[in-house]
């Protein structure tokens, strides 16, 4: 079990982010009910996994609700491997069609550039 220190270090995410995180509802740590003198939470492996799934979630564009809805379902063992491989196929799609649209814009401003190289406005 670890304190939020050492969670933090280990997994590379700032306590606040942590403890965002935690109130959000995608994980909770365990208090220790015998010890009186202190309210600290402790954190075991399975926490630090979900730490580094949220940050690959989050680095491949997931919502956080979005990440809250996949952790429940995946730590759960109520999605198979076919669904979440469709969770991941749905959101690769999502991203192909947001670099459609970034092409489109990028298209938009070239000819803007072009348009302001050959008439000087």
């Amino acid at each position: 079990m670890k304190l939020i220190n050492q969670l933090s270090k280990e997994s590379g995410i700032p306590i606040h982010t942590i403890r965002y995180y935690e109130k959000y509802g995608l994980f909770k740590g365990k208090k220790d009910t015998s010890v009186k003198t202190n309210n600290y939470a402790r954190y075991d492996d399975e926490v630090l996994e979900k730490l580094e799934l949220i940050k690959e979630a989050k680095a491949i564009g997931f919502s956080l609700a979005e990440i809250k809805k996949l952790l429940d379902a995946w730590y759960s063992k109520r999605l198979s491997i076919e669904k979440k491989k469709d969770i991941l196929l749905q959101k690769m799609a999502e991203i192909e069609d947001k670099i459609q649209h970034l092409i489109v814009m990028k298209k938009m401003i070239e000819e803007g550039i072009r348009d302001v190289e050959l008439y000087n406005c």
